[in-house]
């Protein structure tokens, strides 16, 4: 494994994570080292349980670190305080979930325009992002009206059109069949590749470490293995 030298993009620095339950310590994290380079498309793996989650939380200020120190562009976002953690959740990270979380009774494009509203600086128009996701049909439709695919697909543009600096994407496919989710997996890299945003997306399916700049191995609370792949393959090359 790669040693950390503290320059990348993303940097987690000897992070360790301890739930308290009462009397009771559940160590989530620990040790755990690695960086991402800006514009890199990054697979974190490993198996259910095995840390990848609180990763992402920690590193999307949705959770706090016990010990160590996290970065992002230079920041040290684990030194942040509650208001600092909201203004870096809205500006600087966008969301894609398995299970979309899109608002059932705004439509597609108000669900994107929602997102834009509470940003510094969005990108221009909503209806463009939503054509850049393949679906500038369906602008007007409800949620309850898409396709997992199609919902999914609103939810990468709503995530777009904050304009952040990072893209978390937890287990993204997790709830499509398989062709569906090769095409969103396929927009994602498009995504990372066309407008440099660094991209993370967490998965236990390994298979996706081919598609990946970086790929990330974590197991049983710490990171095994880093990696970077010099011929990333396109997704459709991929069979799993």
């Amino acid at each position: 494994m790669k040693e950390i030298d503290g320059s990348g993009f993303v940097v987690f620095e000897n992070v360790k994570k301890i739930y308290r339950t009462g009397e009771v310590e559940i160590e989530a994290l620990h040790d755990v080292n690695f960086q991402i380079g800006q514009g890199e498309f990054c697979v974190i793996v490993g198996a259910s349980g095995a840390g990848k989650t609180t990763i992402l939380n920690i590193l999307g200020g949705m959770d706090t670190l016990s010990e160590g120190k996290v970065l992002l562009d230079g920041k040290e976002i684990s030194a942040f305080g509650k208001r600092q953690l909201t203004a870096y959740r809205r500006y600087e990270v966008g969301f894609v979930f398995q299970f979309y979380n899109l608002v059932q009774n705004l439509t597609a494009l108000e669900n994107v325009e929602l997102a834009a509203q509470i940003c510094r600086e969005p990108l221009d128009a909503a209806g463009e992002v939503l054509e850049a996701v393949g679906l500038g049909e369906r602008k007007q439709n409800f949620p309850a009206q898409l396709s997992g695919g199609e919902q999914q697909r609103v939810a990468i543009a709503r995530a777009l059109a904050k304009n952040p600096k990072l893209l978390l994407c937890d287990e993204p496919t997790g709830a499509l069949d398989y062709r569906t989710g090769k095409a969103v997996l396929g927009l994602l890299q498009n995504t990372c590749r066309e407008t440099g945003k660094t991209v993370v997306v967490i998965t236990h399916n390994s298979a996706l470490c081919a598609m990946a700049d970086r790929v990330i191995t974590v197991k049983s609370g710490t990171v095994v293995d880093m990696r970077t792949n010099e011929n990333p393959r396109n997704v459709e090359d991929i069979e799993w």
